[in-house]
């Protein structure tokens, strides 16, 4: 036999041991205009929380959606957190730095919102220092589990149900982004969740609380179910465009008509917020006026500093509770007046506490980083 007759034999590739990061090419590592989503997410729940003094105006009945913004949050949350894990699980040090910067993204401003409730406890609560420690549940504060009982949170800080829900849902999901190997295991999982979640809702369990994060799982494994999508299929920036606005078509329609006021609204909520974030992911860098409004100007700085605005409102609108019984006299003026000077005076705090405190604090997330030309955004 010659020699170019003789079969070949190679040596047999060993199956590949964990999912490739499969960024698309066309994708930069900054998304600038999910901060201005952020933004509209936040204004949304700031205004929503407005919404009794906004009641005889055109904007009462879309004050009363406001709630929503906290889904969008959910899916924007699950698609960055969800990327950084699936680009850092090859890399050393993985778990070290997720959850390095994941504390000090979170705990600086938790903590110091925590201690000002309860320190001024008499204006925020309504009761002395000592009874407000020894009645408050500090065991699940500390363990971000507020969510899964029903007790009376403080006004001041009932934002906090919903960052327990992300803390528990990557808590265990960074583990499982790491030893799943296959992406059609992650698939399932966050499948599952989607179906889970409006099953919960419907079910009427006695210990599933209002706030419990198996009924409110789907935005988060939502935009999870985007970010793994975006790195292992290989379609067209073009492709992921029409899938983004159909989803967006979809949720809505569906929130509008047959899952309104059904346990399959939040559902069709999450369809609808995933389509607008990977709509916005799809046609980044577009030159159009919606994308250069999402790109800078008042919604972007307001993304900037959505976390310390979410977590603080509440508590700068029962300090200033003067106001508003000053304003009652006027009618709809006063209304309106009281609105505008929440704004005002929540913009100021969320400033004031990015430029001066979360700025400075997040400057140490450089010792939790792998060293990599790579960088996820949005303030993770």
């Amino acid at each position: 036999m010659e020699e170019s007759q003789k079969p070949r034999f190679y040596p047999l590739r060993r199956p590949t041991t964990h999912l490739p990061t499969l960024r698309p090419t066309w994708l930069p590592s900054y998304i600038p205009e999910l901060q201005g989503l952020r933004g509209i997410a936040v204004l949304a729940v700031v205004i929503y929380h407005c919404h009794l003094r906004l009641e005889g105006t055109w904007t009462y009945y879309g004050s009363l959606w406001g709630w929503a913004g906290v889904n969008l949050f959910f899916v924007l949350s699950g698609f960055l957190i969800t990327s950084i894990l699936l680009e850092a699980r090859g890399k050393p040090r993985y778990f070290r730095n997720f959850y390095g910067r994941r504390a000090l993204r979170i705990w600086p401003v938790y903590v110091l919102v925590l201690a000002v409730c309860y320190l001024n406890a008499p204006w925020f609560i309504g009761l002395t220092v000592k009874e407000a420690i020894r009645t408050a549940p500090w065991w699940a504060y500390v363990l971000f589990v507020q969510n899964l009982f029903r007790l009376a949170l403080p006004p001041g800080i009932t934002p906090t149900w919903s960052l327990a829900i992300e803390e528990q849902y990557y808590f265990l999901w960074a583990p499982l982004v790491r030893l799943l190997q296959r992406p059609w295991a992650l698939a399932v999982l966050l499948s599952g969740a989607l179906v889970a979640a409006p099953l919960f809702r419907l079910s009427h369990f006695a210990w599933i609380t209002p706030t419990h994060s198996l009924t409110h799982v789907d935005g988060i494994a939502m935009g999870s179910l985007l970010a793994l999508g975006l790195y292992t299929l290989p379609l067209s920036r073009r492709v992921w465009l029409g899938l983004g606005l159909g989803g967006m078509v979809a949720g809505f329609l569906a929130a509008a008509t047959v899952a309104g006021g059904t346990s399959f609204l939040d559902s069709a909520l999450s369809t609808l917020f995933a389509g607008t974030v990977l709509a916005s992911i799809a046609s980044t860098g577009a030159r159009n006026p919606l994308n250069a409004l999402l790109r800078r100007g008042p919604l972007a700085f307001y993304g900037r500093v959505s976390y310390g605005l979410y977590m603080t409102h509440i508590m700068v609108f029962i300090y200033f509770g003067w106001f508003d019984r000053r304003m009652d006299a006027y009618g709809m003026a006063g209304n309106l007046a009281v609105v505008a000077f929440r704004l005002v005076a929540a913009t100021a705090v969320a400033t004031a506490l990015w430029y001066g405190f979360e700025s400075r604090i997040l400057k140490l997330k450089r010792y939790f980083e792998t060293k990599t030309p790579q960088k996820m955004s949005a303030g993770q």
